[in-house]
């Protein structure tokens, strides 16, 4: 009977992995295709491509994606540009949502099993301010982050890794707080790509689409503030049924019948 592979194997084993694909990805010069100039010079080609293999085109950009994701590389915005380019609004928003979300997942779980130690020495002075909001709102607080980052998106993957949250509840709330976000840059990116002459950048499309890409940090952080200030309120919502709670067993001791 073999022996089990040991923690040291399987962590040389990811790094290795990810050693490969970052040389990979050096050596394909992939970082330097992924510039926007490239990808708009590139759109005609990639539309054929596409449209002579829808499946094997979306499969190929979902997978990028992902790893993109996973490793912390910095293609995000690119690729959610260039692929509304490509394969339109909704495709491109279910695709980037999906692979976006799997992504921080397997960068969640490598801090989680893998990665933990060198995480916590090399960002555990973040980690109270995380313990702060996830004690005061829950998952609520992960909406938050992933709808208004205050956090860098790698460093919230890493960081939650180190968090007892259960997988399945970081996966859907990721998923769920990034769509506002990927669809405001995914109808940028489809404007982006029907501009065809230098006088297309002053349609009244793009004009909104990038007034939107502007303005959607601003809305999203004032609702999430109301939101907040909502539940903080005596009597209600997440912050009020912890006062309560607290005032409960201040009055009549811990509650035991639960």
């Amino acid at each position: 009977m073999r022996p089990g592979w040991t923690d040291a194997a399987r962590r040389a084993l990811l790094l290795a992995a990810v050693a490969v694909c970052l040389a990979a990805a050096w050596w394909s010069g992939l970082g330097e295709w992924l510039s926007l100039a490239r990808l708009k010079a590139s759109q005609a080609q990639l539309v054929a491509w596409h449209e002579a293999s829808p499946v094997l085109s979306v499969g190929a950009y979902m997978a990028v994606y992902v790893a993109s994701a996973a490793l912390s590389l910095p293609w995000a915005t690119a690729l959610t540009l260039g692929g509304a380019a490509v394969f339109g609004f909704w495709t491109t928003l279910w695709a980037t949502s999906l692979s976006s979300t799997v992504g921080a997942t397997l960068a969640f779980l490598g801090a989680r099993y893998v990665f933990r130690d060198a995480v916590r020495r090399r960002f555990g002075h973040r980690m109270a301010r995380l313990d702060e909001g996830l004690s005061r709102d829950g998952a609520f607080y992960l909406f938050g982050l992933r709808l208004v980052p205050a956090f860098p998106f790698f460093l919230v993957n890493l960081l939650m890794g180190l968090t007892a949250m259960p997988v399945r509840t970081y996966f859907w709330v990721s998923l769920v707080g990034m769509l506002p976000g990927t669809a405001v840059y995914v109808n940028a990116g489809r404007e982006l790509g029907a501009v065809a002459a230098p006088g297309d950048v002053l349609s009244p499309g793009l004009l909104a689409a990038m007034t939107l890409l502007g303005l959607f940090p601003l809305v999203a952080r004032k609702v999430l503030d109301r939101v907040r200030s909502r539940g903080a309120a005596p009597g209600s919502g997440l912050g009020g049924e912890r006062r309560r709670d607290a005032r409960k067993e201040d009055e009549h001791g811990p509650d035991t019948t639960a």
